[in-house]
């Protein structure tokens, strides 16, 4: 040990090279399991892994029919987490989805209420086109979102360990919708687009899901080491470098006391929860490529997910035909 080492330091640093090392290999089955599966979304498939890892929510945005559901049950089967599903309607009540207390009675007609779960007490719930629910039922989730657990009735329930929401989009028709208000979006980790498959990749899907045998998905983890992987995202070290070009982003983002030539064409930026957002991702990153610390390579790589569903144009940048992704790529290349 080099003279005036922290031997503690040292055991620590030794401890999470130990633990991602352990981790590495379980990540990269699992990644390998899901894309025996999902064709032609790699990544897609990355950032819902960044996600979980993370320990936060995904919002998926695409068009039907580009495998949204497929991964997320994939996602469940893989990891192992026990999944639900729920389809969002504007008839969908908050109860439909937390869960509702009913009265029963015993031999002795003695009456009481009990409590009956709803699918949000799960490891991983699937929000399926959470914007055609009414905002009374969207603000229901927020609770279980950010504080993993729900209030009924005056009681609190607390909800399983890990739990995710990995929520749908459809981004192109919007009659009938209710958008998700800015606070609950702000709980998302990462918004992460869903585009086309590539030729190659759909050839492979032609041929691989039209046959007799479908090809499925087998579990690589378990909740346990899952948990574990998520504590070690937690512990890894991040550079100063990776710092300051996280707090630069974010804050250079916003319409006050940020870049000027970007703060004067939006109407709200990210807050300190997208630094924080950023400062779990860029880690979750590192440990699927087999790094144990961020670089500000990551930093760029995750600057749209993390801060695209947290920033809107004013009107005047609307105009003049001006995107978010196109803002923050400027942002991001000053880095």
């Amino acid at each position: 040990m080099a003279q005036g080492a922290n031997p503690a330091a040292t055991s620590l640093d030794d401890g999470i090279v130990a633990a991602a090392e352990s981790c590495l290999a379980a990540v990269g089955r699992a990644r390998e399991s899901i894309h025996s599966v999902i064709f032609g979304q790699e990544a897609v498939v990355d950032l819902a892994l960044v996600t979980i890892l993370s320990g936060g929510h995904g919002l998926l945005v695409g068009l039907p029919g580009l495998a949204k559901t497929k991964l997320v049950e994939t996602l469940g089967t893989v990891l192992g987490l026990d999944a639900r599903r729920v389809q969002f309607t504007p008839d969908l009540m908050p109860s439909d989805i937390l869960g509702t207390e009913i009265l029963d009675e015993d031999a002795d007609r003695h009456r009481s209420f009990r409590f009956v779960k709803g699918p949000v007490f799960t490891q991983l719930l699937m929000a399926d086109e959470i914007n055609r629910a009414s905002p009374r039922t969207q603000s229901a989730l927020l609770q279980a979102m950010q504080e993993h657990h729900v209030s009924v009735a005056g009681e609190r329930h607390d909800l399983p360990r890990p739990f995710h929401v990995l929520a749908t989009q459809n981004p192109i028709e919007q009659e009938g919708t209710y958008p998700l208000p800015e606070a609950q979006l702000d709980r998302f980790l990462l918004e992460i687009d869903v585009g086309y498959p590539d030729r190659a990749a759909e050839r492979r899907i032609l041929i691989e899901t039209t046959g007799v045998e479908d090809q499925t998905a087998k579990p690589v983890m378990t909740t346990d080491e899952l948990l574990t992987a998520q504590r070690l995202v937690r512990r890894l070290p991040v550079g100063d470098a990776v710092v300051d070009a996280i707090l630069d982003l974010v804050r250079s983002a916003r319409p006050e006391g940020g870049d000027a030539a970007i703060g004067k064409k939006l109407l709200w930026g990210p807050g300190p929860r997208a630094s924080q957002a950023l400062t779990l991702a860029v880690r979750a990153r590192a440990l699927i490529e087999g790094r144990v610390a961020p670089s500000v390579a990551d930093v760029k790589a995750l600057a749209e997910p993390v801060l695209k569903h947290r920033m809107a144009l004013n009107f005047a940048a609307r105009a003049d035909g001006e995107t978010i992704p196109g803002l923050i790529a400027q942002l991001a290349n000053k880095l």
